[in-house]
Order: C-alpha cells, then sequence, then structure tokens
C-alpha cells in the first residue's frame, strides 16, 4: 500500500503518455544515495575516482544523462561538483523513471518518433523497462512505489505533498512528496528533463541542503 494517495489529477489532462521508462527504486537505492554525503570523497585525479565507482559498481553515464553516473542498482545519478562522495552542499538527484507525454495542443509533436527513441536508449540499460504507449495513472504508480521505498528507508511518511504545474515540468501534473531529515530535504517527483527538445520528464529522487 503507498504511503500517501496519489494527487487526483483535473478532468481536463489526457491521461495518456507516449512512452514510459522505469527501474524501480528500492528502499537499499535509496539508503546509498542518501549516504553519499557521508562517504569519504576519492582522490583528486580521474582514475582514483574512477576505482572507486568501479568497486561499487557503479560506471559513467553520458548517453541517457549527461556527464552522470551508472549506480549498481542501474540508476543514472547527477550530481553538482567533481564527484558524487563526501560534499553534503551538493544538490544531486537520481533518475528512476522518464516519460515521454502526449502534448494535447500540438499534433506535430506527437508524431516526433525521434522523442520515443530516446525513451528505448533508457530501457536498454539492465534493470529497465519501457511501456508504449502507457498512462499517467501508470506514471503515478511508479511514483507511489518510489515514494514507498524512501518512507521504507527514512521510517516515516513525507511531510508535505504538492502538485507540479507547467511552471515547473513539462508534461501533465504529478505529485512531489517531500521528507525532511536533520541535513537534507529529500524529494520524490517529475522534473523537467532538460534535454532535446527539452519535453520529457524526470521520474526523480532529489537530494537537497536544508536551508531552515
Amino acid at each position: 500500500m503507498s504511503t500517501a494517495a496519489p494527487t487526483p489529477m483535473p478532468h481536463s489532462v489526457p491521461a495518456s503518455v507516449h512512452a514510459l521508462a522505469h527501474c524501480p527504486l528500492t528502499p537499499a537505492a535509496v539508503a546509498e544515495f542518501l549516504a553519499l554525503p557521508e562517504q569519504p570523497r576519492p582522490g583528486g585525479d580521474f582514475d582514483a575516482l574512477d576505482a572507486v565507482l568501479r568497486a561499487r559498481g557503479w560506471s559513467w553515464e553520458h548517453e541517457c544523462l549527461t556527464d552522470s553516473y551508472r549506480t549498481g542498482f542501474g540508476h543514472p545519478l547527477c550530481t553538482e561538483g567533481d564527484a558524487p562522495f563526501g560534499d553534503p552542499e551538493a544538490r544531486a538527484f537520481l533518475v528512476f523513471g522518464e516519460l515521454y507525454p502526449v502534448d494535447p495542443d500540438d499534433e506535430d509533436l506527437t508524431n516526433m518518433p525521434w522523442l520515443g527513441e530516446l525513451l528505448d536508449d533508457w530501457g536498454r540499460a539492465p534493470g529497465w523497462t519501457v511501456r508504449r504507449p502507457s498512462s499517467l495513472e501508470e506514471c503515478a504508480e511508479v511514483l507511489d512505489r518510489a515514494a514507498d521505498a524512501v518512507a521504507a528507508h527514512l521510517g516515516d511518511a513525507p511531510e508535505r505533498t504538492v502538485t507540479s504545474d507547467a511552471a515547473v515540468v513539462t508534461g501533465p501534473p504529478m505529485p512531489h512528496r517531500i521528507w525532511r531529515t536533520a541535513t537534507h530535504a529529500v524529494i520524490v517527483g517529475p522534473h523537467a528533463d532538460n534535454g532535446p527538445y527539452g519535453y520529457l520528464t524526470h521520474l526523480q529522487l532529489g537530494r537537497f541542503l536544508r536551508i531552515i
């Protein structure tokens, strides 16, 4: 059972999604991600960082998410700074889903197959699957399960749930679920891909230093 019910969607919003790629987020993956600021930083050269990544079962990722890492759980991870370890102030996010939403106002966009091909790139990675077509309900289920994984690790339900809008991310509104730890804000929800055409959407786990 989900820790929080999905935010109701307006009836005017189409429920169709061209394609959804996802890799399940588990409590173990959440634990690894949230512990990264406490890990020792590797030496200052590429070889030292590469050795740490390989020892963890990680790899470099440049195709689906530029200048990022692929964790041993299969999720692309992007972070500020020159390494994903030992920096509590660095913002970071872990992507467990990628979707290509239908644009009800642009018939040409719905017929651009190369955007769907980008979702296939995500789906080729180990642990990932692609649903084509998908639905808003299926995307919400992926977010629900991810929120369950975070709640299982943190031992608490989200402190707050808000709904995304066009100012935050392209595509239909979906819930952002927010926790606060002693040091960070932890958020599960959609985020703009900011890649080709700026229309694809990440489903991601984000970590941000708490201001208050």
